[in-house]
């Protein structure tokens, strides 16, 4: 994924959600805040795809015939 693209699916709500979600739980694991960076470069890196796959297929599509 881009950079644009990248931060237009940060503007979902959904998505930072999600964020905010993995970052309680990992914080939660490594007993102390992981920071709100390192969740969000994380999440992005290991999940972004598939939620763009299961969530917004049509663009996850589009995304997946340019590359």
């Amino acid at each position: 994924m881009t950079i644009e693209q990248l931060r237009e699916l940060l503007k979902d709500k959904r998505v930072t959600e999600e964020i905010n979600r993995h970052l309680w739980i990992e914080s939660q694991k490594a007993g102390h805040s992981i920071g709100l960076e390192r969740a969000t470069d994380e999440w992005l890196r290991l999940y972004a795809t598939e939620w763009m796959r299961y969530h917004e297929p049509r663009k996850y599509q589009k995304l997946k015939g340019k590359y």
